[in-house]
């Protein structure tokens, strides 16, 4: 499918006598935006609103005008969250016109691991808000990857420390198992690395067990977390898999307020139909999209109302996997208006210059505030050293009919973090043969 753009349209209107050449103003040059997506597969449920938000902010820039401007075109391309076909849209959606590929969302760790290879030949920025690499935070080593906001470590690190605050402290943890119930694929083996750490700092006996994809199947999964009797158990699920984790915890009688999930295994979806099963059920929040802000009324005034929205119902509107769409798509158009103002505002960019932005990024609180995500996240400051930037996370829990925002924000532990950081990296650069780009300051 071919991408409309405003100018497209412009230029079949004049073709079809609907416009005269008159009428129409002088366009800026467009900026595209690959949008990969899963509708289909076993992890459904989340990635449609997922996609529905990314592709709805989108929309809401070019309502707003653009970014200075410039308007964004996409196209949307199925993965079924299957890296086979994620490399393929990846591979067709990289050079398309008229900039090439903004940036590239894979939205899977596994379509992550196979583009992160290919990505500096291609110079071709990967963002993985949330997820991906967690390694490469480290920009040195991985120049053209950007996992926004929070990798899977930080995830892992909040979990333990939300866990340590209920106990009393850190060093209530010793003695204590924690287990975790993990898909077994790159994404759910990218946590224990993190948590392998921390059980060795703090004294806790850590607990491995891999569910096997989809996941419908976790019979004895639980009854062997029954017998060991684990006394937290954190959930690294998606899809399908979610739920059922959570009717095997009652079924084997594991209390769900002892559980934690990811947050991928943390939207509306994933516990709206079992309501009080799942009560008491807590899981990390990546920045605060259990809550709603100025952008879900701009984005109901300005396209919604005017029958422009993705989701035909709007029933998604506000969900934290929908909250959650709308920030990835906004930390790419902040990265090109961030890139415009180096390279010129008002003018499409490269894909290698949208890299400088994301590399360059500063969401101010005053900035968050203008595009109406001040209540839902913090600011975001990034660097050539650091492709996370900040890390703030928080707890939501499930109270029967909806998720609510439990105590303060969290930061992940750097003295945790970054040596895990480091390491890795740094076995990444030499298995790769990679000389590390040589940051300033």
């Amino acid at each position: 499918m071919k991408p409309i753009t405003v100018k497209h349209l412009a230029a079949s209107m004049i073709a079809a006598g609907i416009l005269g050449a008159a009428a129409l103003p002088a366009q800026a040059e467009d900026q595209f935006v690959p949008l990969l997506a899963y509708r289909t597969g076993a992890f459904a449920p989340l990635g449609i609103p997922w996609a529905d938000g990314k592709m709805d902010y989108l929309k809401l820039v070019n309502a707003r005008g653009g970014i200075n401007g410039v308007k964004i075109t996409y196209e949307e391309c199925e993965t079924a969250y299957a890296t086979d076909k994620g490399v393929e849209c990846y591979e067709r959606l990289k050079k398309a016109p008229p900039t090439g590929a903004s940036a590239f969302d894979p939205q899977s760790t596994g379509i992550t691991f196979a583009v992160s290879d290919k990505a500096p030949a291609d110079k071709q920025p990967i963002m993985t808000v949330g997820y991906g690499l967690s390694q490469s935070t480290d920009g040195s080593v991985f120049p053209w990857n950007f996992p926004l906001l929070g990798t899977y470590w930080t995830a892992a690190d909040i979990m333990i420390q939300d866990i340590a605050k209920r106990e009393g402290g850190m060093d209530k943890l010793k003695g204590k198992k924690i287990a975790l119930v993990y898909h077994d694929s790159p994404y759910g083996k990218e946590p224990i690395p993190l948590l392998q750490a921390r059980a060795k700092k703090d004294g806790f006996e850590l607990l491995l067990y891999p569910v096997t994809a989809p996941g419908v199947e976790q019979k004895s999964t639980w009854l062997q977390i029954r017998q060991a009797k684990p006394n937290y158990v954190l959930l690294w699920s998606a899809g399908i898999m979610t739920p059922t984790a959570i009717r095997e915890a009652q079924a084997s009688g594991y209390p769900r307020d002892k559980m934690y999930g990811i947050w991928w295994a943390a939207s509306e979806g994933d516990v709206k139909d079992l309501g009080d099963v799942a009560k008491g059920y807590s899981a990390v929040s990546i920045a605060n999209s259990a809550s709603t802000g100025k952008v879900h009324q701009d984005l109901k005034t300005m396209v919604y109302d005017k029958g422009q929205g993705t989701d035909s119902t709007g029933k998604s509107v506000g969900t934290i996997a929908h909250t959650r769409g709308m920030i990835i798509s906004m930390l790419t158009t902040e990265a090109i208006r961030t890139a415009q103002e180096k390279y010129g505002k008002g003018k499409s960019l490269t894909p290698e210059q949208v890299r400088w932005g994301l590399e360059n990024l500063n969401l101010t609180q005053e900035r968050l505030n203008e595009i109406g995500f001040g209540e839902i996240m913090r600011p975001v400051k990034t660097s050539c050293t650091n492709h996370t930037g900040d890390d703030w996370a928080r707890i939501i829990q499930w109270n029967g009919s909806k998720f609510e925002v439990k105590g303060d924000w969290y930061r992940s532990d750097p003295a945790v973090v970054g040596p895990l950081v480091k390491e890795a990296a740094e076995k990444y650069a030499k298995d790769k043969n990679l000389t590390p780009v040589k940051c300033e300051g």
